[in-house]
């Protein structure tokens, strides 16, 4: 029997409670989070996109957000580092997986969109798990739909500035050039973070500049560390509203293995989490978590980190107007 949905006076419902029921044990929402279904409406929804038929070299990134909701069980409803509960501050909610169909990239991008504008009439936010990149570019969409062009805030090993793959031009090394020919970002404020390795040809960073996008590449912030880092990349956003799509190989192949194009020499999952942390009063409206693999993935190393990159977004999103709030459960 399902618990009925809340009245309005008892406040966010939270996560399973842990002292009672196992964490091993029940069907596997994001940190064992109500449904969306089961408490009505959201400040932000968690949704997964099964979705990774634009991949160009590994697959299996479509069961990425069952993994990573499994490997959520072990979230707790209290973030010190950012002195938050950020399933107390405001709702939030499982709303399953959004449809994509695994054959027809087309299609899928366009399912993608109208089920993220649908999901937006229940929840003010949405918090996406992919899939491959391509996700990204019908989230913008649907983001734009409701805001205009926002700053995106990029982290990632690649560009994904390119123009096309084998001569189709919607994959995940394309979703921002489409993005930003489309006139869904802001051309002044967004930027790249922890961009490495190989290129092409040096022209890739001459058309990702004209695109829109300066760049805080992984030498950079090994020279001049994490604060600096965060400073740049608050300095280029502004008050723009913000949009965080963050692609797990940003990190190093040591801390998420489970991808499907990593490249060495990125991210720590401390130096991500600090830098989600420094960007919690700007006014993000949506994000996503992309780019995690299973098939590639050792003792959960790669879900892990893209479960607690997801928990410091929740976090980043949520009020601080009201500190007493408290989130009951365990």
């Amino acid at each position: 029997m399902q618990p009925s949905p809340p009245t309005a006076s008892d406040g966010p419902r939270g996560p399973v409670d842990a002292s009672r029921v196992p964490r091993f044990a029940g069907i596997a929402t994001f940190a064992r989070l109500p449904r969306l279904d089961e408490v009505g409406r959201a400040d932000v929804a968690i949704v997964g996109v099964p979705f990774d038929s634009g991949v160009s070299y590994r697959p299996g990134a479509r069961f990425g957000p069952a993994h990573v909701r499994e490997a959520s069980r072990l979230l707790r409803p209290y973030n010190p580092a950012q002195d938050v509960f950020p399933f107390g501050a405001h709702q939030v909610a499982d709303a399953g997986d959004l449809v994509a169909n695994p054959f027809d990239i087309a299609e899928a991008v366009r399912q993608v969109e109208e089920g993220a504008t649908a999901l937006g009439e229940h929840a003010d936010r949405i918090l996406a798990i992919g899939g491959d990149h391509t996700i990204a570019l019908p989230l913008l969409r649907a983001v734009h739909a409701k805001h205009g062009p926002v700053a995106v805030l990029h982290f990632d090993a690649h560009l994904d500035t390119w123009d096309t793959y084998f001569g189709a031009p919607t994959t995940h090394g394309t979703p921002f050039r489409r993005a930003s020919e489309e006139g869904l970002i802001d051309l002044t404020a967004s930027i790249h973070v922890g961009i490495r390795g190989p290129l092409y040809a040096k022209s890739d960073l001459e058309d990702d500049a004209r695109l829109g996008f300066a760049i805080v590449t992984s030498e950079h912030l090994e020279e001049h560390g994490v604060a600096a880092a965060i400073e740049r990349i608050r300095a280029r956003i502004g008050t723009a509203p913000l949009y965080i799509s963050i692609d797990i190989d940003v990190l190093d192949p040591a801390h998420a293995p489970g991808t499907g194009t990593p490249e060495a020499g990125g991210l720590t999952s401390r130096e991500l989490l600090r830098i989600i942390r420094g960007l919690s009063d700007l006014p993000i409206v949506g994000a996503d978590v992309v780019e995690v693999a299973p098939a590639y993935d050792h003792a959960q190393l790669t879900a892990v980190a893209a479960s607690h990159v997801a928990y410091e977004l929740l976090s980043a999103m949520a009020p601080r107007t009201d500190p007493e709030a408290k989130e009951p459960s365990r």
